[in-house]
């Protein structure tokens, strides 16, 4: 029987960097749920499809493959059979694709293939949906949270080391309107799972973030 943990959380609080840290030390596949996201919402941009537009979203989708691929133990998106792993990480991206998860066709077409992976490998998989929706049976469920405020920083300071523009009131502003939208949406929200463990991240660095964690799985594993 194949191991689940499930991170959940908010955009920006850590979690595809603390699952990539401990899947690495554990020897567990890393499903990264937001690239596969973004892998679909890059190709509703690239297509120029509104985001509003649901019907035209739903019709796309049975022309949008998405699949997960490794190299050196790196997870690889793949965009009907492109590796796009690195034009999906830009905040027009995000914001598409946390417009467009709203949408049921977007949903059902991702989790099917998530659920697969997980069903025949020990994996750790993160997203806003995992522990409640995706696998509600995860052996594992963290919430991983932080303040807007920290979270907004982080982001910024991110862009900045790659030599972009940013501003730091606007990433705060995306990153609010991203909660609203994640929380409110009528199909599987973004909230705690009953039985998930709450880790507020603000005050910690990655190295005492991931020791948490890792002390969590120990506990629930053992």
């Amino acid at each position: 029987m194949s191991v689940n943990i499930a991170i959940d959380g908010p955009a920006g609080a850590g979690k595809s960097t603390i699952a990539r840290k401990l899947a690495h030390e554990m020897s567990y596949i890393y499903v990264d749920t937001g690239a596969m996201y973004r892998a679909m919402a890059l190709y509703f941009l690239q297509n120029k499809i509104d985001s509003g537009d649901e019907a035209a979203i739903g019709k796309a989708c049975g022309t949008v493959e998405v699949s997960i691929g490794y190299e050196g133990g790196e997870q690889q998106v793949l965009l009907n059979g492109e590796n796009v792993s690195g034009q999906i990480r830009t905040e027009e991206v995000g914001n598409m694709a946390s417009a467009v998860s709203v949408y049921r066709a977007v949903r059902e077409k991702l989790v099917e293939l998530q659920q697969q992976l997980a069903a025949n490998e020990n994996v750790i998989m993160d997203g806003r949906d995992i522990g409640t929706c995706v696998l509600p049976k995860a052996q594992v469920k963290i919430y991983l949270t932080a303040s807007v405020e920290c979270r907004a920083k982080r982001r910024y300071d991110e862009l900045c080391a790659k030599g972009a523009e940013c501003s730091l009131a606007e990433i705060s502003k995306d990153i609010e309107e991203r909660d609203r939208r994640d929380m409110n949406r009528e199909i599987s929200p973004l909230r705690q799972a009953e039985d998930a463990v709450l880790v507020d991240t603000s005050d910690m660095n990655i190295e005492e973030v991931v020791s948490v964690i890792r002390g969590i799985c120990k506990e629930k594993m053992a």
